[in-house]
């Protein structure tokens, strides 16, 4: 049994968004077979599944390219991904577990709508980049650096647990509104298989500030 603070998606209104897994300890995702135990990473899941169609391409906006939650000692870069085969978020590669991973047909951090950065709990030789992604507190600063020089600093809101069955697609897409920030791991009760874990635990953050460069 996994601690609930210790990081595991729906369906949203035009777009089914199922999640097919958690963030188990994958790759695109890759499903484990222990908490720290990697299986068969070519039958695995992922995190974040069938997310909308893209939005029309807008963005002059730098991309994200470093994460830093000093609450968490966490300073990651940010690297580009896009869908994996099975229409999900994909996430950074498995050997890369202290890597974020910024859903580039989404918003970006700082620019309207909400933005999804995605990252491992852990690996097989221990903790990964959001292994203490559950003990934020609202409130907690959250900056995200962008190729433009831009640093745009968040405020968490809350941080909730969601069963992968039950993600509420409607709070965590969108290409539109406010700037806001959704970083994902997975967490909850280790149930192995292509299920890995039972929940994901996701961060909900708003614009706090959006420095110039």
């Amino acid at each position: 049994m996994r601690d609930e603070g210790r990081s595991a998606w729906s369906k949203p209104l035009a777009v089914v968004l199922v999640l097919v897994g958690v963030f188990a300890t994958g790759a695109g995702l890759g499903r484990t077979a222990g908490p720290f135990e990697w299986a068969d990473a070519s039958a695995g899941s992922s995190p974040v599944a069938s997310p909308p169609a893209p939005a029309p391409v807008r963005k002059a906006a730098g991309r994200p390219v470093r994460l830093t939650v000093p609450a968490i000692k966490v300073v990651a870069p940010v690297t580009p991904v896009g869908q994996a085969r099975d229409g999900s978020v994909d996430v950074p590669p498995l050997t890369e577990h202290n890597q974020t991973g910024w859903y580039d047909r989404g918003a970006v951090p700082g620019e309207p709508g909400r933005a999804i950065i995605v990252g491992h709990v852990d690996t097989k030789t221990g903790p990964a980049v959001f292994y203490r992604l559950h003990s934020l507190k609202p409130g907690t600063r959250v900056q995200v650096t962008r190729s433009d020089r831009r640093v745009v600093t968040f405020k968490v809101d809350s941080v909730e647990y969601f069963d992968k069955t039950n993600l509420p697609a409607a709070r965590v897409y969108g290409d539109s509104g406010p700037a806001e920030l959704r970083l994902i791991t997975c967490g909850g009760e280790f149930l192995g298989g292509r299920t890995g874990y039972r929940k994901n635990v996701i961060v909900f953050a708003s614009l706090a500030t959006a420095g110039t460069p």
